[in-house]
Parts: C-alpha cells; sequence; structure tokens
C-alpha cells in the first residue's frame, strides 16, 4: 500500500551542492535521499522538500514527504535511512502521515538562524558555521533596523532573483537579534511565511552593515520601497545560515 512519509532532516551543507536535485551534480541533499530510498523501495521515489536551500546552508528541521510502498515499519523504515544516509545527514523523525500533506504546499512558515561570530579570534570548532567578522557591531543598531523589517512588506529589493515573476510580498513575524554572554557570537532569528531566494542572507548582510555604521535603521525603508537589490546591503555567506523548523 504505498503510504505519505512524512520526515524531519537535519544536515550539514558544507558539502552539498543545496537541497534540490540537479542535472550537473549528484551532491544535492534530495539527490542523496531520493537515491537511497529508490534503491530500497526497487523503483524511482520522489522526495519533496518544504523549499531550498542554498549550497552551503544547514538544516536542523528542513520538512520533506514522499510517498512509498515497503513492508518495513515506520521504525525500521527510520532506522535503515540513517544507517545508510552520510553521517552529515539524519533524519529526525519519520511517520506516515495524511494523504493531503506536501511538505511545501502545507507549510504555513519558517524559522531561520544566522550565526555571526565577532572577535579577532578564530572560530576554531565553528568555522564551518559561522561569518566571522573582526569589528564589533552596534546590536541597538541592528534591531532598530530589524524593527522597521518586520511585518508585511515588498522584499523584492532583499531577492537575489531579479527577474522574478511572481509575488515577491512576504510576512517577517519577527526578527530577534541576541547576543551570547562573552559577546562573540551573534544569532539573528527570522520568522515569516515565506523566504525568497537569498533572502535571509541578504537581510543579515544589511542588518550587519547598520551595526557597522554603513547604513542608517531608518534607510530600510527606502530600500523596501526602492525594489533595487543594489539599494540593500551584501549576501552574507551561506555557512552562517540554518533552516530551524518548518511550520504547519
Amino acid at each position: 500500500m504505498l503510504k505519505n512519509y512524512k520526515m524531519i532532516i537535519s544536515y550539514d551543507g558544507t558539502r552539498y551542492d543545496g537541497w534540490q536535485k540537479q542535472k550537473n551534480t549528484e551532491n544535492t541533499i534530495q539527490g542523496k535521499l531520493e537515491t537511497l530510498l529508490s534503491r530500497m523501495a526497487g523503483t524511482e521515489i520522489s522526495v519533496h522538500g518544504s523549499g531550498r536551500t542554498d549550497a552551503g546552508v544547514h538544516a536542523l528541521g528542513q520538512t520533506a514527504n514522499f510517498r512509498m510502498d515497503t513492508e518495513l515499519s515506520e521504525e525500521e523504515l527510520f532506522a535503515a535511512m540513517n544507517e545508510y544516509l552520510p553521517d552529515d545527514i539524519a533524519v529526525r523523525s519519520l511517520r506516515a502521515v495524511s494523504d493531503r500533506f506536501h511538505s511545501r504546499l502545507s507549510a504555513v512558515g519558517k524559522v531561520y538562524r544566522y550565526r555571526l561570530y565577532v572577535g579577532e579570534g578564530k572560530p576554531v570548532f565553528d568555522r564551518k558555521y559561522v561569518w566571522q567578522l573582526p569589528e564589533k557591531l552596534d546590536i541597538d543598531r541592528m534591531r532598530e533596523a530589524a524593527a522597521f523589517l518586520t511585518g508585511q512588506h515588498d522584499f523584492k529589493a532583499f531577492c537575489k532573483n531579479r527577474r522574478m515573476k511572481k509575488s515577491t510580498v512576504r510576512r517577517l513575524d519577527r526578527i530577534e537579534i541576541e547576543k551570547s554572554f562573552d559577546g562573540t557570537r551573534i544569532d539573528l532569528t527570522f520568522e515569516g511565511n515565506g523566504f525568497l531566494q537569498n533572502m535571509v542572507r541578504i537581510l543579515t548582510g544589511t542588518l550587519v552593515e547598520c551595526g557597522l555604521g554603513l547604513k542608517k535603521p531608518e534607510e530600510m525603508e527606502q530600500i523596501l520601497a526602492s525594489g533595487e537589490r543594489s539599494f540593500a546591503g551584501q549576501t552574507a555567506p551561506a555557512k552562517g545560515l540554518v533552516l530551524m523548523e518548518v511550520n504547519y
């Protein structure tokens, strides 16, 4: 009997060419999952993710679903996948769900976290997961700028795809900026109903420029109104970004 399975996946995106399966590379998260499940099922299996993550981006709580006819129980399927997947990809949970469930179409929001490291020292053990900045940041200025960005706006200026034909209006429910006790780590948490290509990384780059004094917080209104990518800040490196959770 063909069942629809929902799974939550964690992965270290450092060595992968992103989530989405591509013709010119086999080194994608979706590709690894589909290859394993297709071998287990003896037929081609398609895995649908809640959305794409770029090359080098990580996930703690990516959600995906696939349909498969198997005699294995949920527990056995879960164990088999984790046994044969690479060490940098893990299935955190797996269960059969309603046929109506679709990881992307059923999603109502996502939570991303971007991590910065500020200081002269080297973050040896975290170097693959942070954007290291040598200069201190003004957190208050960053929070002031973030307040202009929350709510429903046209985020075209914060989208990599300049030829985007679909609506670029999204709702950002919150942007939280928190500093660690020793001041070396700054976490930016973004929660919203959807995100455009590179949107979180461009938002982060723009907020960093505010923290460095290169942009004024009130400029966020002008950037949003312009719809021009060139008005926003730089695109933060992929390695600091983690998809934390998908909401349904």
